[in-house]
């Protein structure tokens, strides 16, 4: 009798811990990302974004400190076209595992997200796009860690003055960012004491773009500024870059932004038409451990993503999977889109390793710095 009791008791305790809840159980928390690794204009800064946030996945994942549960990122790819992007989110808002997304790099397509609202609409939270657009991380459920494009623009235009740049020409690409920020350029030189001598738009369409070049390059052999804001990304800046070089003058200092990404534009130039340009970072400089969260990516990337090279989109990518994953342990043992939603809004102000974001339900603020760099001999980044 006493053996029957025990199997008894074994078989009721079986069927109680089988007829636990599944919530009980331990689940995939998936986060979706939208960029495109197989886009030359892209690839770089795709690819650098999905290492840093797999590399912290891996590293909270082997620590086993989200009550069992484990990350998952899933990236789609958009071939950078705007359509695509809204396609994929669709995609990935129709997916209930899917908590949150992470990561977006396009930006014509985040601009069509932002106008038709899909993260406000859908209840589900965008965290860290590769974009500066004011338009863009002022939308509904958007939570941005990158400085905006103004912050960069005001800190180039300072930069200039403090040399002795105090005319400027404004090259600006004819699509996405190029005209609100030429306006704003504008608008920003008269109180940093900054003259602008001509404005010139390089025309993104392929049988136009060359032309422009051309016209833009004339443009500036003839007022001869003492600098250049170059308000592009991809080919129409390194093609303007090439032939401005060529041209009299064409050793004038030139100004870019954090997206006109230096490794492309030195294969694409040549190191020796690349060197000296300054360039505006929205996310600290990654190869030197100035802050704590620099210090703790470079140890991960090496022990979660050995080989893989450092950069500032890893960087970028790495402190947005930490602002997820805070979210994820606030929003409890089961998470949800919008547990993780409403963990966001009352994040308050958040420490990632002595850069720091601030959302609230009525604002959402990422991080305010802007540190400049500047394309060495060797065709490398220093400060």
């Amino acid at each position: 009798m006493a053996l029957n009791f025990t199997c008894l008791k074994t078989t009721m305790a079986a069927f109680v811990i089988l007829a636990l809840p599944v919530s009980g159980h331990a689940i995939d928390v998936v986060f979706g990302q939208v960029a495109s690794q197989t886009n030359p204009t892209s690839a770089a800064n795709a690819k650098g974004m999905a290492t840093g946030i797999q590399a912290y996945f891996d590293k909270v994942n082997a620590g086993n400190t989200l009550q069992g549960n484990k990350l998952k990122l899933v990236t789609l790819d958009d071939g950078l076209q705007g359509p695509k992007m809204i396609e994929l989110t669709q995609q990935l808002i129709g997916d209930p595992a899917v908590v949150g997304l992470l990561g977006f790099l396009n930006s014509a397509g985040l601009a069509e997200i932002a106008k038709q609202d899909l993260p406000g609409k859908n209840g589900i939270a965008l965290i860290a796009p590769l974009q500066g657009d004011k338009n863009v991380v002022s939308a509904a459920n958007v939570f941005p860690l990158r400085s905006g494009y103004a912050d960069e623009v005001a800190s180039l235009l300072k930069e200039a003055k403090t040399w002795g740049k105090d005319s400027l020409a404004i090259v600006n690409m004819s699509v996405a960012f190029g005209p609100p920020l030429a306006q704003l350029t504008t608008q920003l030189s008269g109180p940093q004491g900054v003259k602008i001598v001509t404005q010139q738009v390089l025309d993104a369409a392929p049988d136009k773009l060359e032309a422009s070049v051309r016209a833009a390059v004339a443009a500036i052999t003839e007022t001869r500024p003492k600098g250049i804001i170059l308000l592009a990304a991809g080919k129409p800046a390194f093609e303007f870059v090439k032939a401005v070089r060529d041209a009299p003058g064409g050793a004038v200092q030139i100004y870019g932004l954090s997206v006109l990404l230096h490794d492309g534009l030195v294969n694409a130039a040549g190191k020796d038409k690349a060197r000296g340009i300054v360039l505006s970072q929205a996310v600290p400089f990654p190869f030197v451990p100035s802050k704590p969260v620099i210090t703790e990516y470079q140890s991960d990337m090496k022990k979660y993503a050995p080989g893989e090279a450092l950069s500032f989109s890893g960087l970028e990518g790495y402190m947005g999977a930490k602002i997820a994953v805070e979210a994820v342990r606030r929003a409890g043992k089961t998470p949800t889109r919008a547990g993780v939603l409403q963990a966001l809004s009352n994040l308050g102000e958040y420490n990632l390793g002595g850069v720091y974001v601030n959302y609230t339900a009525n604002q959402r603020v990422g991080w305010g710095g802007v540190d400049l760099s500047i394309i060495n001999s060797s065709g490398n980044l220093q400060k």
